[in-house]
């Protein structure tokens, strides 16, 4: 029976789609299943289902099944990431392996897997990247850095030196558990590393969806080891620890490369490194699926269309302003524009754009790196971030001749945003003329969809809480639960919380007439613009976060 007929006798699909899909992929000289799947008619779970059950082998929904940790040790974490495979049961002799489709074909991953386990193989199959996941929710690099560890303390002398500079770059242990630290902190999805001295050990830390969390600590012993290890990685100075430095590094993983910024700076227990895990899948994201909601979209969409004019994502640091900026320049990007950006550093390398990295040891600032773009026939500019006076200059005045200017400025909201480049010393005519749209930034954790379960809210709790969703929208209120698929957080992953302020005459005339910031914000309110407190209710409401998240994120 072919997949096709499958997807029919279960009724995921009629026998009138299949021979659409049959015309149609006669046509293009594709597949009728992939046809189906790409019109949206089945799901691709449902077809790979069918596809393994078609092949005579059993589908697992490997995210749900409890795994036996004396049967998963049969394959080592390198083993099961090499051949995309989880030990799932032992049946007598015959081990049951879960992979995915495409490696259960293949003869010598079984005899692979059979030499390294000893005992005959039967392979069942799940969705590739639930298989991914799992393995890296059980193969956790936590015993391998303990056993690292303590093959560290057994090689180096107890007493040693702690501030004394370390060859690092020798010592294998050494080297395989700052890569293994590196590996998990990325596999956890991390984004960023806390590698902190303090009197007795080095606290480890990870922020995953902007929570820090606490992960095992290493000895003190190790502490100049490890140091030394990422300094060298990061082309730093490793007989400088007096004063901050930066640097930056390229880890390889099985799938990619990954960037990561590093810094360091001096406390009084020695230096604590601080790594950002620059996501480079972030910078190809689509406006659409970073939260703007479909008022604050359509806004942001026509300013940044305009030829000219200045727009400002404002926010804390680590509110996903860049990952904004990036995914506007996707939309702006064509190869009749001129996109040139001046970043501190580069997060994201994008091909077809022109970046620009500041470097203030040689005098390349942000105004005199803009000075020299405006030179180089310019059409879209991107600033990393507005610090000074001179910088919000120059992107003033080029927002006036022409030119589309992106950038950022830490400011607590939108309506913040004039009142601060005043601040800075920009005239208020200026100000107004220049600016186009201001918008606000917040990211919260979103619900894990695996085991959010239904909650019920008050009309009393609501109001305790200011809660203003519009009337016309379902409600749809959850609580975080937690399980495996999340880290038993209750959330994966995180959505964007916006505020944007479109610049209108009203607006720049305040701006003249001297107005605070939270005047200007009542206008654009009254404008209909939705603050980031009531765009959180929004999400809250739509079943994507809960209110104790909106409450944590948005003051």
């Amino acid at each position: 029976m072919s997949v096709a007929e499958v997807l029919v006798d279960r009724g995921l699909v009629t026998t009138d789609q299949v021979e659409a899909a049959r015309a149609t992929a006669d046509a293009i000289g594709d597949s009728v299943v992939s046809v189906l799947v790409q019109q949206g008619a089945v799901p691709r779970k449902e077809v790979v289902r069918a596809t393994v059950e078609a092949a005579g082998l059993d589908f697992i929904e490997i995210m749900d099944v409890p795994l036996d940790p004396t049967i998963v040790g049969l394959l080592s974490g390198d083993q099961a990431r090499k051949y995309d495979a989880i030990p799932l049961s032992l049946d007598g002799e015959v081990l049951t392996i879960v992979t995915d489709s495409q490696t259960a074909m293949d003869w010598q991953v079984r005899d692979d897997l059979q030499a390294i386990t000893r005992h005959p193989v039967r392979f069942a199959c799940a969705m590739k990247s639930e298989i991914t996941t799992r393995i890296n929710q059980v193969y956790r690099a936590e015993a391998e850095l303990g056993a690292l560890v303590r093959d560290m303390l057994v090689d180096n002398d107890d007493a040693v030196d702690v501030m004394a500079p370390v060859a690092a770059s020798t010592d294998a242990p050494l080297v395989r558990y700052v890569n293994l630290l590196l590996l998990q902190a990325i596999t956890d999805g991390a984004s960023d590393v806390h590698v902190e001295p303090t009197e007795d050990s080095i606290r480890i830390r990870f922020r995953i969806d902007g929570v820090l969390k606490e992960m095992d600590p290493a000895p003190k012993e190790i502490q100049s080891a490890v140091i030394s290890r990422l300094k060298i990685m990061s082309d730093m100075n490793i007989a400088e620890r007096r004063v901050p430095q930066d640097g930056r590094l390229t880890v390889a993983t099985r799938n990619s490369k990954v960037d990561l910024r590093v810094s360091s700076i001096p406390t009084v227990w020695g230096e604590k490194i601080v790594m950002r895990i620059l996501d480079n899948s972030a910078a190809q994201m689509a406006l659409p699926n970073l939260g703007f909601s479909e008022w604050n979209l359509q806004r942001w969409r026509e300013s940044y269309e305009r030829p000219n004019g200045m727009l400002v994502v404002s926010g804390p640091t680590g509110s996903g302003k860049s990952t904004t900026l990036y995914a506007t320049l996707n939309a702006i990007v064509r190869p009749e524009v001129n996109i040139v950006t001046v970043e501190d550093p580069v997060e994201y390398r994008i091909p077809g754009i022109n970046q620009v990295q500041v470097n203030a040891k040689a005098g390349l600032t942000f105004a005199s790196a803009l000075r020299s773009i405006l030179r180089s026939d310019p059409d879209v500019i991107l600033i990393g971030e507005i610090r000074d006076h001179e910088t919000a200059k120059i992107a003033i005045e080029s927002a006036l001749t022409g030119h589309l200017v992106l950038t950022t400025l830490h400011t607590n909201d939108a309506s913040s945003v004039m009142t601060r480049l005043t601040d800075m010393g920009i005239e208020p005519f200026l100000v107004g003329s220049a600016l186009t749209c201001a918008t606000g930034q917040r990211l919260a954790r979103r619900l894990c969809e695996k085991c959010r379960r239904p909650a019920q809210m008050t009309r009393e709790g609501l109001n305790a809480v200011g809660f203003n969703a519009p009337e016309d929208i379902p409600r749809n209120f959850y609580d975080a639960v937690g399980c495996s698929s999340c880290a038993y957080t209750g959330y994966r992953g995180r959505i964007g919380i916006h505020e944007v302020m479109p610049i209108d005459h009203t607006l720049s005339s305040m701006v003249l007439q001297g107005a605070s910031a939270a005047d200007i914000e009542q206008v654009a309110i009254g404008q209909g613009m939705r603050t980031l407190r009531d765009d959180g209710w929004l999400k809250v409401a739509e079943g994507l976060t809960t209110v104790p998240e909106i409450l944590r994120v948005v003051a």
